[in-house]
Parts: structure tokens; sequence; C-alpha cells
């Protein structure tokens, strides 16, 4: 017997075996699993309604939020494609993701407009003809500006839709080193697969509670509407990072389980309420979205209360491939500090996922925590390609294996660390900024000649771009001059944090910037090239 794998029926069982229990909390809105059911369906109708057809595509932007979580299985129950927004974007940004297909987008927010008037200006942009907005009190409306008047509530009729395990359903865009963002094609299949394997290695049950602190449009936030959702744990929404906030929330609503960025753990460790503050239900805390360090992950065992451990992934995985989760027959055998060690590695492949760390003839490094190489996977999560880009996505799976472009060792028992990067992303608390992409918005300014952006440690985020520019001969800029008018352009968190000028760039034998060389003074006496 075949059937045909997809993330719908992990609602419907939670629906079906945990319908009486609290699904979502979402400040003061509160909804069981048959109530969260009722309300995807009710999305879905909607979108049928307007004339959504199987395979298009519909962009949500919104801060977590319940309309959101609803949104990735309402989408796909309609036959549709989800495209999670990034909404700290600037409308030029989202627009190009708007561009080539979308049909609808639509919001969910309360309390804020910017999530509505950033996509309706992008949405305006790229010409699209619907728009919509979810609401708590009612499931879904339709703005004036599509239809005269706003829909009334749909109805919680369910018509399961006929699932092919490898169409497109979800679809997430990406920084690349292109410049522009690539758009990760992840299909029902990488979905459902990845649900299990990630439930499995987290081990999630229906008596957990995660607090959706990452974005659930952020590599780090969007598998968990499925593997929470497929275990029968309850969501805890977290609009937008407030240490207090995420703090009374875990008290509160007993929250076992988070899964954040190194800044975001470093606040709560750093926070003067934490001790004043119940955090007994915490079980866990899973560090994903950069490297965090030792110390860090000491640091929240002993003023969260709770195991510490780092998880590793990428948007086009899906994203988990790797957890540092310690192993019961080495803590037996090794001493505690290598114990505590592991728990900041990078970690050893999940269930599912096969990695190896490689050199540049695709042969695999010595396992002795010495030699360095790129980490490659294969596995049923790595995506199905990049959107329309078959280029970049023959650049990234070679002979079956797809190239992380991130550069580690492994040790001998499977470990592996990653010590540098070789594309050119700079991940800033857990952002993937493109560097290429700064570079293009400060060489529009007509008063620079060329410019290299490079990655330089921040205590508080991590790593932050750092931005070399040579201006043309009898030209004048500042550095101010220079971040206004990338700011223009690109969103804040991209915006470099230092600019200086410079007479001249290294360059190779084929005029190619030497990154590298620029690099080296910012991270000198430091074991790694990555924050």
């Amino acid at each position: 017997m075949r059937v045909p794998l997809g993330v719908l029926e992990f609602r419907d069982r939670a629906a079906a075996f945990f319908g009486d229990v609290d699904a979502v909390v979402d400040g003061d809105r509160r909804f069981d699993y048959r109530q969260y059911a009722e309300r995807t369906h009710r999305l879905a109708n909607v979108l049928r309604a307007i004339g959504i057809k199987p395979g298009d595509r519909v962009s949500f932007m919104s801060y977590n939020s319940h309309q959101l979580l609803e949104a990735y299985y309402g989408v796909l129950e309609a036959g549709a494609v989800l495209n999670p927004l990034n909404i700290r974007l600037a409308p030029p940004e989202i627009g190009y993701t708007l561009v080539s297909d979308t049909k609808v987008g639509a919001t969910g927010f309360t309390g804020s407009k910017n999530a509505g008037l950033k996509l309706k200006a992008a949405a305006d942009r790229a010409g699209k003809p619907i728009y919509l907005e979810m609401s708590s009190t009612n499931p879904v409306f339709v703005l004036p500006r599509a239809l005269d008047e706003r829909g009334p509530a749909a109805p919680a009729t369910y018509d399961p839709p006929d699932v092919d395990e490898d169409a497109m359903a979800e679809l997430f865009y990406t920084s690349g080193t292109t410049g522009r963002p690539k758009g990760v094609v992840l299909t029902h299949r990488n979905l459902h697969l990845h649900a299990i394997y990630a439930a499995l290695v987290l081990r999630m049950t229906d008596a957990d509670t995660i607090l959706h602190v990452v974005p659930l449009f952020h590599v780090n936030g969007w598998g968990a509407p499925h593997w929470m959702t497929l275990s029968g744990g309850r969501h805890v929404m977290l609009r937008k990072f407030d240490p207090t906030a995420l703090l009374e929330l875990v008290a509160t609503e007993r929250v076992t389980h988070l899964l954040a960025v190194p800044t975001i753990f470093n606040a709560l460790v750093n926070h003067p309420h934490r001790s004043s503050t119940d955090l007994s239900s915490l079980k866990e805390a899973i560090i994903g979205g950069a490297p965090a360090s030792p110390s860090l992950v000491e640091a929240i065992e002993r003023e969260l209360g709770c195991t510490a451990i780092v998880g590793y992934g990428l948007s086009e995985t899906s994203p988990v491939l790797a957890i540092a989760r310690p192993r019961v027959g080495l803590t037996a055998s090794e001493p505690a500090e290598m114990t505590a060690r592991r728990k900041a590695m990078t970690g050893y492949a999940i269930a599912g996922a096969d990695l190896r760390v490689v050199d540049g003839d695709g042969a695999d490094v010595q396992a002795d925590g010495e030699q360095i190489g790129e980490i490659v996977v294969r596995s049923n999560v790595v995506m199905d390609g990049y959107y329309r880009d078959p280029e970049a996505t023959a650049e990234k799976i070679v002979d079956g294996w797809f190239h992380t472009g991130d550069m580690a060792v492994m040790d001998d028992q499977g470990y592996i660390t990653i010590k540098d990067r070789s594309k050119d992303i700079i991940i800033r608390g857990g952002e993937n900024i493109s560097s290429v992409e700064i570079e293009n918005a400060i060489a529009s300014h007509p008063a620079v000649m060329e410019c290299a952006v490079i990655a330089a440690p921040d205590d508080r985020w991590g790593e932050v771009p750092v931005a070399l520019v040579v201006l043309k001969e009898g030209a004048t800029a500042t550095a101010q001059d220079l971040r206004k008018h990338v700011r223009s352009q690109l969103a804040d968190f991209k915006v470099p944090r230092s600019i200086e000028f410079r007479e001249s760039l290294p360059k190779g034998g084929t005029g190619k910037i030497l990154k590298a060389e620029l690099r080296e003074p910012f991270w000198e006496g430091r074991e790694k090239r990555v924050n």
C-alpha cells in the first residue's frame, strides 16, 4: 500500500485525539485542537471561494500569531502553496518575492498596521489582485480593495484535497550569495518526513508546550507547526521578542521547550527578572540559527535550570539536520567537561539525514576534529530545488548531495563543529544576510567605486556586517551618508554596523576581492571564523 505523504494528517490526528486540549495560546485567545482545525477549514474555504486553485501561491505576512499558524494548514488544505514573508524586510524586498505568481497576499496581525501596510505596498508594486486580512474574531475577511464588501466568515466544512506528495507545499525565500533571495521549494513529502524526524529527535509529546519565539517565517520557526502538531503539543505565540514577556509566558503557560538563537538566550540569562520568575516547567533550550559557545550553554543550564543543546539546519533542509544531544554511551565514558563541550558543537545527524564533511575533491575528511571540509547532506528533507532557478539548484545539489557551504570538522564520534562559512552569508542574531545584497546597495551610491561587506564578530548579535569602501576619485561621502543610502533599500538589520574607507581592496589573480584577507583582522585571536 502507498499513501501520499502530507502534513494535513497531523492536524487531523491532533483534532481527533487531542481535540479538547489547548492547542494554541495567543494573548487572550485560546483554541483547542478541534477549534484550530475548524479555523483552518474556514481559511481553506475562503481561499477556494475567491478563486484560489491548486498550486497557486499564497503569501502571508505576520508576526507570530494564531492566524499565521492557521495558514500552515489552511493554505495547504486549499491545495495552494504557503509563502511566509519576513515582516522585517522593506517593501521593495517583499515585492521581489511577490512579483512572479502570487495570487493572494495575506496578513494576520493585532495591534499593529505595520504588516498590512508593508504587504499592501509590496502587493501594489507587484500588481497583485487580492489582499486578505485575518482577524481574531472572524477567521477571514476580504478587504474592499479586492471585493465590494468584506466577505463573511466561511463555513468550517472540510473537503480534503488530493495530495501529490512531490508537489510544492511551502515556499520560503532565503538570502543567497547572488544578492537576491532564492525561493526554497519544500514538498509535501519533505515536510511530512521532516516532521517525523524532528519530533523523534526533539522528543516532543502531548505533554509539552513550545513557545514560538523565533518567527514562523524564519528558518528556525517554520518546521515547528508540523512537528509540534504531530505530537499533540501546545503552541504558545510570542508576537515579537521581548525578554520580560517571554519569561512571563514561560511561567504562566508552563512552557517546556524554547527554541531560539543565541542572542535571545543571552538576553534571558542576563535579564534582571530571571531569578524571580518561575521557570521550573522548562525542560530544554535548543539553540539554533547561529553557532553557540560552551559558555552560553553552561549559562543557560545554570540560570534557566534546563538542559541546553545546539541544533543545526538550513532553509534548504526543512530545516533540522543535526542536534548536539548527549549520547548515553559517551557521557558514561567521557569526562563531564567533554559532555559540556559536545552540547555546544554543531551536532550529529538526525535520523533520516546522511551528513558528511568533504574536501574539495568530494572525499571525506579525516574524522579527527582537525581537518576542515564542507558539510554535505543527502536526505528526504532536502528541498526539491530553488524556485524557477535550475542553475542555482544544480550548483548546490551535486551528484545527489546538497552542499551547505558550511565549513566544519568531524570528530571520531560523528559530531560536527562548524568552523567557517564558504558562502558570503552573515548570520546576525539568526538572520541570514547576503553580503552581496548589501554590497549592491552601497555600490549604487554615486560616490562609491567598489566595496566589500564582511562578517565581523559581535558580542550581542554573534556577527554583524561591516563594509569596506573605496570612493571614486574626487568623490565624497560619509559613513552616515552610505548607511542612510542602504537603509532606503534594505531592512534596518542589514545596514552595516560600521563603514570603513580604504584606498584600495586586496584582489586575487582573477580580480576577485579577497574577503578572507579583509576578514582576518576582525577575527584575529579567535579559533573560529564564525560567531
